[in-house]
């Protein structure tokens, strides 16, 4: 057969494609060396900028639709194959579209000749830039035909829901185990999830490790958690019949088209993705069915995310520095003061730290809104101690700053250019920081000291309150949180046991900060309890540099 196909006219082959071309996706063409003569599936005109799907003196056309980066590497194929020096054409390179964008295609085909002359090539043109159809990997069909079915459903939609699925820590898999053991487990999982369908709910793979269910038969986040349960309960099965070899999980995000208010494809997706990333947000292996308030949450904490960004690019535009005293327990007198961060929104109001510190250090920008707030901490200590020659400014430092940053080189800098001594300087580090840190935060301590500069632990009696850290890395100042204060006040097994703490901390020479006192009474009682420095909206809540100098310097 192939000696007799010289004999077939590029004609006959033309008419082929004709006939072909409306069943295919791809593009199919001939290229007549002899008559340098080129014709294409007819199609390939309203996608590519090509002159016609027929055309002459192939090569200098060529040049009008191909990328200018890849024409070398077509011209050199090209030749090897008329000088016999190859056979078979399989190039990946890019044409232009129609809006002369670069599209990514694979142009395979097998040359025909009489007698070693190269008489002409047959092939085939696919696009490898867009999605396929349906994947090689788990056979479903993926995002386009998602996105096409979704075009033709009625709006609003039929009451039903998505169910958007996602293996948990994939990457791990293919890091472990390999690539090809990663496309097993994701064949498996397709086949689980299709044992737990009915047929009138449809199925397909949109990314990697992600797949999603549409159900537009009347069913509710109800009956979806329990389709979900039986994923989760066959993906055990395959688990535990590959004898542990890939322990994963799956997570679930469910979107009812009740819930749905913008019915582009583009919208429904991010709402089905915003239930999936929350239901991995809140610990993975579970599901979680779409609110409205979380989604408005979530939206606030993206925007407010964008306002930190744009202030940190605007030299720190928004925040402020402010001060809140520390005194003297025994005394009354002033001690020194804590540097806070505030932060005004752009729309004209004040974002809660509880809000937007969590956000700074999540994304870093903690580092650059650090060193701001550094500058702003000893700049007031360097004016205060004009007046009060002894007076301490305490710096708030994150565990991020610690791990991502040479914040102890940066403190130590920003003193000596401000000639602050190190020991007018504290660093207070949050005990819950420390959990999965503790290396970093011994060296740390190291160069704390190396330098003279003191270390308080904040927020102490909170969380974990692992006692290890006073050994480890023995700070000079334990601060009480507030939280703790309250109980010690309100309860006298709180109370005992914050004496017993305060007891102990002395004895190992280190000084007892509390935090949150509000009232005189209160004063009283912690008073009792013999600690070193004393905090708390009673003696002064925070405020702005010029408003701490008229409260407490003047």
């Amino acid at each position: 057969m192939e000696q007799n196909f010289h004999e077939i006219t590029v004609e006959q082959l033309c008419k082929v494609i004709n006939l072909l071309h409306p069943c295919m996706d791809d593009y199919l063409y001939v290229y007549d060396f002899i008559n340098d003569f080129y014709y294409i599936s007819p199609h390939a005109k309203q996608r590519f900028f090509i002159p016609d799907n027929t055309f002459h003196d192939v090569v200098a056309s060529h040049g009008l639709f191909v990328y200018p980066a890849d024409l070398a590497a077509l011209q050199e194929d090209l030749n090897a194959l008329l000088e016999g020096r190859r056979q078979f054409h399989n190039l990946e390179y890019r044409w232009l579209d129609l809006d002369r964008q670069p599209v990514w295609i694979n142009c395979r085909g097998y040359v025909v000749r009489d007698q070693e002359k190269a008489l002409y090539m047959i092939g085939c043109i696919n696009e490898i830039g867009a999605a396929q159809k349906a994947d090689n990997v788990s056979g479903l069909l993926g995002s386009s035909s998602l996105q096409t079915y979704m075009d033709t459903v009625p709006v609003p939609f039929p009451d039903g829901y998505l169910l958007h699925l996602g293996l948990d820590d994939f990457k791990e898999i293919n890091e472990k185990l390999g690539i090809e053991y990663g496309d097993t487990v994701l064949r498996q999982t397709a086949e689980c999830i299709s044992k737990c369908i009915f047929p009138s709910q449809k199925l397909y793979r949109t990314v990697a490790d992600e797949f999603l269910i549409l159900d537009f038969q009347g069913g509710s986040c109800k009956d979806a958690k329990a389709l979900y349960r039986a994923i989760q309960r066959e993906i055990i099965h395959f688990v535990e019949e590959c004898r542990y070899e890939a322990v994963f999980t799956i997570s679930g995000g469910i979107l009812e088209s009740s819930k749905i208010k913008d019915y582009s494809f583009y919208d429904v997706m991010k709402l089905s993705e915003f239930s999936l990333n929350e239901a991995k947000r809140q610990g993975k292996n579970r599901c979680y069915c779409f609110c409205q308030e979380d989604y408005e949450a979530f939206l606030k904490r993206k925007k407010l995310t964008q306002f930190l960004r744009q202030a940190v690019y605007q030299d720190c535009k928004g925040f402020e520095a402010y001060f809140q005293p520390l005194f003297h327990a025994r005394t009354n007198t002033l001690y020194g003061a804590e540097t806070l961060m505030r932060f005004h929104s752009p729309e004209g109001s004040m974002v809660s730290p509880v809000e937007f510190i969590p956000i700074l250090e999540e994304t870093g920008l903690i580092i650059p809104v650090g060193r701001w707030i550094l500058e702003q901490a000893l700049t007031a200590c360097k004016c205060i101690m004009e007046t009060i020659p002894d007076f301490r400014i305490s710096i708030n430092v994150s565990y991020v700053q610690v791990l991502k940053s040479d914040i102890i080189n940066e403190i130590v800098s920003a003193a000596d250019a401000h000639q602050v001594p190190p020991a007018n300087v504290i660093v207070e580090l949050t005990e819950s920081g420390l959990l999965e840190s503790n290396p970093h935060f011994t060296r740390l301590l190291a160069k704390l000291r190396e330098n003279g500069i003191r270390l308080a632990l904040d927020d102490f009696g909170t969380g974990y309150s692992n006692f290890h850290y006073l050994h480890d890395l023995r700070p000079d100042i334990i601060k009480i949180d507030r939280s703790f204060t309250a109980k010690a006040l309100a309860n006298e097994y709180e109370y005992n046991l914050l004496d017993l703490i305060s007891k102990m901390v002395h004895t190992l020479n280190l000084n007892v900060c509390v935090e949150g006192i509000e009232t005189s009474n209160e004063r009283n009682q912690i008073q009792n309890l013999a600690p070193d420095y004393i905090q708390g909206f009673y003696f002064g809540k925070p405020c702005p540099y010029q408003q701490f100098t008229e409260n407490y310097i003047k």
